[in-house]
C-alpha cells in the first residue's frame, strides 16, 4: 500500500473540492431557463381569446376566434394589458432586439424590397447619412405641405443585440427578419448573433409554396454592391406544405436538438402569421366559415381565423415538444406581437380583416389600435398567474431578457430606453419598474385610416401617466385620457390647454434630442395652399411657440 505524504493529501483534498465546484458551477449553468420569445406579425389586441374575453367581459364560447393554447399560457403566465409596440413592424423588430427606440437607428417605418438606399443604387451616402438610408416616396409637389422624412432599413451592426449580450446561451431565429436591407450583405441573423435556422428578410411571406423564394439569390436591385442576395433561407425539409406549420416543425426539431445541450437555447421566433397575405387551410377556412359565432365584433374573415387559428397550433406543438423533452418546467415563454391589427375597412365602413374595437385605428396608426398588443410572460416555476396594468413596452424586451437569464443589466443601462419588466412578474405594483413616458414617431403619410382611402398625416405621440398625446404634423393636436377614454374618442386638447401644452413640449424635446434631422419631415417649399387639391396646413409648432424640430446632426452610437 502506497503511503502519502501530508502535503500529497492536502493537495489531494483541494482537487477534489475544485473538481466539485466546477461541477456545481456546470450544473448551475446547464439549469438556467431556456427562453422562447414568439413575435406574432399584425396580431391584433383583440384576437386573442384571453384579451377579448377579458376586455369585453364575455365567454370565450362566445368568439368567433380559437386561440386555446396561448390562451393556456396566458391564464398560466403574468399577462399585460397596456404593452405597447411601434405601430408598423420593422420600427418594433428593431427595438426589441436592442432595447433602444427605433427612432434612434433609424428604422421609422417598414418598406417593400423595391425600396431605393444609397447602398442598393451603388451610390455613397452624404457625410452623417447611413449606405441604407433612402426616400420612401417624396412628397415635395404643390399639394403636400411636407416632404416625408428618410429611413434606415438595416440594422446597424455597431448595435448589440441581445443575441450578442446573451453569451451564456446559444440564440437561434427563425421567421421573420426584415432588418437586413433586403438581401443586403453582412445584415443577415447570423451577422447579428444568431444561429439560422430559417428565415426571410421581408414584410410578408406567401405561406404556400414559400421556399423558392426564401432561397432567391438573385438581386432585385442590380447596383448594390454584391454579387447575390442574401435574403433568407428556407431550412430543413420538414414535409410541411403551409409556412405556419413548416416553421414550426423547424422549432420544435430545434428544441429536441437542444435537449441535452450543455449550454441553455434562446429562440427567437418570428412567426409571419397573421401578416398578408391572406391564406390559410381549406379545412381552417370551412370551420371559420360555417362557424356560429362568425361576425363576433366584427371578426368575421374565415380565412384570417384560420391564419390565427394555425398560428395558435404552432405554439401547442411547441408545448408537447417541451413536455416530451422534459423541457417544459425549464423553459420561459414570452409572447408579443409587433404592432396592432390590421382592419382595412370597406366602403361600408365595415371590417375586412380583423377589428380592434374597443381600441381606435389599426396598424401604422398611432391611435390604440395601431400601438397596444398583447403581451405575456410564462414561468409558472417561478411566477405565479397574475395580470398587470402597467404601461410598458417593447424596448422592454432586451433588459428583461437579460434580467431573466441572471445576466448583469449594467451594460445595457449605457445605452437603452426600457427597463426590465421582472419586478412586474412578481409583484404589478412594484416601484422598481418607474417608466412613465412612452414614444412613437412616425415620419410619413400612409394609405390606411378610420376610412377606407384615408391619407394620414405625419405623426408623433407621447403616453405619460394616463394621458396620451398625438402630434399631427400638418397641424393638429389630440389629448386623450386612456384610464376614462379606453376607445380614444374625446380629444381633450381644447379642455386641458395646459397639459396640452406641456406634453407637446415634452414630446418636441424628446424629438429633438432623439430623432437625427434626415428622419423628421421638413415643409415643403412647393407647397401651395391655394390650389384645390392641397391638403390644409397649420404650423402647430409656431401655433405653440416652440421652433419646428431639427433633431440630432449625428447618428448616435452604441456606447452613448
Amino acid at each position: 500500500m502506497k503511503i502519502i505524504s501530508t502535503l500529497q493529501f492536502f493537495s489531494l483534498i483541494s482537487t477534489c473540492l475544485m473538481l466539485h465546484s466546477s461541477q456545481l458551477q456546470s450544473k448551475e449553468s446547464s439549469t438556467k431557463p431556456n427562453i422562447i420569445f414568439i413575435l406574432a406579425d399584425d396580431l391584433g389586441y383583440m384576437d386573442l381569446a384571453a384579451y377579448a374575453s377579458k376586455i369585453k367581459n364575455i365567454d370565450r364560447s362566445e368568439l368567433f376566434y380559437e386561440t386555446p393554447h396561448i390562451d393556456q399560457l396566458v391564464d398560466q403566465g403574468v399577462m399585460f394589458t397596456q404593452a405597447y409596440a411601434s405601430n408598423l413592424c420593422s420600427p418594433s423588430r428593431s427595438s426589441i432586439i436592442t432595447g433602444k427606440h427605433s427612432s434612434r437607428h433609424g428604422f421609422m417605418t417598414a418598406t417593400p424590397g423595391f425600396y431605393e438606399t444609397y447602398y442598393n443604387q451603388g451610390q455613397t451616402p452624404p457625410a452623417g447619412f447611413a449606405a441604407q438610408d433612402g426616400f420612401f416616396n417624396k412628397t415635395d409637389r404643390a399639394p403636400w405641405p411636407l416632404t416625408q422624412a428618410m429611413t434606415n432599413i438595416a440594422l446597424p451592426l455597431d448595435e448589440v443585440t441581445f443575441a450578442e449580450a446573451m453569451t451564456d446561451y446559444k440564440s437561434a431565429f427563425i421567421g421573420k427578419w426584415h432588418l437586413g436591407g433586403h438581401g443586403s450583405k453582412g445584415f443577415a441573423p447570423a451577422d447579428q448573433g444568431f444561429e439560422e435556422i430559417a428565415w426571410f428578410d421581408a414584410g410578408g411571406s406567401p405561406y404556400f409554396n414559400w421556399r423558392k423564394r426564401w432561397d432567391l439569390k438573385k438581386k432585385q436591385h442590380e447596383k448594390m454592391a454584391q454579387s447575390e442576395l442574401h435574403q433568407g433561407k428556407s431550412g430543413a425539409a420538414t414535409g410541411k406544405d403551409y409556412l405556419t406549420d413548416d416553421l414550426a416543425e423547424q422549432a420544435c426539431q430545434y428544441i429536441k436538438q437542444n435537449q441535452k445541450s450543455d449550454k441553455p437555447f434562446l429562440l427567437y421566433f418570428c412567426q409571419f402569421a397573421v401578416h398578408t397575405p391572406l391564406q390559410a387551410k381549406k379545412a381552417d377556412i370551412k370551420h371559420f366559415a360555417q362557424k356560429k359565432t362568425r361576425g363576433w365584433n366584427q371578426q368575421s374573415n374565415p380565412t384570417y381565423a384560420g391564419m390565427l387559428k394555425a398560428m395558435d397550433d404552432c405554439v401547442g406543438a411547441m408545448i408537447q415538444t417541451l413536455k416530451d423533452s422534459n423541457q417544459l418546467d425549464n423553459t420561459i415563454i414570452i409572447f408579443m406581437s409587433d404592432n396592432g391589427g390590421i382592419v382595412h375597412p370597406d366602403e361600408n365602413g365595415k371590417a375586412t380583416i380583423t377589428n380592434n374595437t374597443p381600441l381606435k385605428g389599426e396598424k401604422a396608426l398611432l391611435y390604440e389600435g395601431g400601438i397596444r398588443v398583447p403581451l405575456f410572460v410564462w414561468y409558472p416555476s417561478k411566477y405565479t398567474a397574475k395580470t398587470c396594468d402597467r404601461a410598458v413596452d417593447i424596448n422592454d424586451i432586451f433588459p428583461t431578457l437579460l434580467d431573466l437569464s441572471g445576466q448583469s443589466l449594467d451594460s445595457y443601462k449605457t445605452y437603452g430606453d426600457g427597463q426590465s419588466l421582472v419586478p412586474l412578474l412578481a409583484d404589478p405594483q412594484s416601484k422598481a419598474y418607474s417608466r412613465d413616458s412612452f414614444y412613437w414617431h412616425y415620419p410619413f403619410y400612409v394609405q390606411v385610416g378610420l376610412t377606407k382611402g384615408a391619407l394620414t398625416a405625419p405623426r408623433s405621440a407621447i403616453r405619460q401617466g394616463d394621458w396620451k398625446l398625438i402630434l399631427n404634423w400638418e397641424g393638429g393636436l389630440e389629448l386623450y385620457n386612456l384610464k376614462s377614454d379606453l376607445a380614444e374618442a374625446n380629444n381633450l386638447s381644447q379642455h386641458e390647454p395646459e397639459r396640452t401644452k406641456q406634453l407637446f413640449k415634452k414630446l418636441n424635446h424628446w424629438i429633438n434630442s432623439t430623432v437625427e434631422t434626415r428622419y423628421i419631415p421638413i415643409r415643403n417649399p412647393h407647397y401651395k395652399a391655394q390650389l384645390k387639391q392641397a391638403r390644409s396646413f397649420k404650423n402647430i409648432f409656431s401655433a405653440h411657440q416652440s421652433p419646428w424640430p431639427l433633431g440630432r446632426t449625428s447618428r448616435i452610437k452604441t456606447s452613448e
